[in-house]
């Protein structure tokens, strides 16, 4: 399924002033706060020792336990924005609190608006329900800014309840008949076939400490396939570039592919890179190609 629609990719191609980098001209003008709240549909409050202004949507209508433990929204359940005037562009970083099924709906729309989504993690252990944490950011003019956060929040509370996105499939992996070579064919890669499974891994390569390290260090995209033709399942991970973050998500969330974290998994490496891991059901052909589309964004 499409999940961005021709429309909605309207939004995102008017929406790209939103996004690094940007240029520091003239004398700053000063933030409408008033403007921010109205578009935002939340509340803020202005730091003045740093000149930033923070709205917040505290999840209130979550109750999460961790370890047994009641979590209220200042111990972490709290979505926020923060927006800072930069010379003549305005700066927006933030972090929303998420319930798993709202990830993808939410980064649909984040990305749809012009939103860099930077990280996706999780803040808690033994939290129940389980709680993602997804950071994003973005410069431009204020008002765009604050409108494409709005349309973030508007998801949010769209999607709570459990109206997220919650795919299922049928497929035990000891059981697997699909074709490889159709795989192979779209991916232009050949993988192995081993208990069930069908691995593709393709390396890549960063330096760390002065030395190079590659494939065989974990510095690697790969993708597992098991089920059939008709149904299958693909679990993966893709190491990236930064640059070449917002370009992947694209072409998954379009193949209606879900992306389930983002982050690091070394420190001091250079080039910098980033890791995505993803989950697919659908036709073996289509995953194949909504995986080719995000391999084709990397450098």
């Amino acid at each position: 399924m499409n999940l961005l629609s021709i429309s909605t990719t309207a939004v995102f191609l008017a929406g790209l002033t939103l996004s690094w980098p940007f240029e520091v001209l003239g004398q700053s003008p000063k933030m409408n706060t008033a403007k921010i709240e109205q578009l935002t549909g939340a509340k803020g409050n202005l730091d003045q020792k740093e000149g930033v202004f923070k709205v917040t949507v505290p999840r209130t209508d979550l109750t999460v336990s961790v370890a047994g433990v009641k979590i209220m929204p200042p111990m972490g359940l709290t979505s926020w924005a923060a927006f800072a005037q930069i010379g003549s562009y305005v700066m927006v970083m933030g972090d929303l609190v998420l319930q798993e099924d709202q990830v993808n709906p939410v980064m649909s729309v984040a990305l749809a608006n012009g939103l860099e989504v930077t990280a996706l993690h999780n803040h808690f252990f033994w939290d129940t329900p389980k709680i993602m944490f997804m950071h994003i950011g973005g410069t431009g003019e204020a008002e765009r800014l604050a409108a494409a956060v709005g349309h973030v929040f508007a998801k949010m509370k769209e999607t709570s309840g459990g109206r997220g996105e919650m795919p299922k499939a049928t497929v035990e992996p000891g059981q697997t008949t699909l074709d490889p070579k159709k795989i192979e064919t779209i991916i232009g890669a050949k993988g192995d076939m081993a208990n069930g499974l069908y691995k593709i891994t393709l390396g890549r390569v960063t330096k760390m400490h002065g030395h190079e390290i590659g494939n065989a260090m974990g510095v690697n995209t790969w993708a597992a396939f098991a089920g059939s033709d008709q149904q299958a399942v693909v679990a993966g991970d893709i190491a990236m570039f930064e640059g070449e973050l917002r370009s992947v998500l694209l072409a998954l969330r379009r193949a209606g592919i879900l992306v389930v974290a983002i982050h690091n998994h070394m420190t001091m490496e250079s080039p910098r890179m980033v890791f995505l891991h993803y989950w697919g059901i659908g036709a073996t052909r289509d995953l194949a190609k909504g995986l080719k589309a995000a391999l084709d964004a990397l450098e």
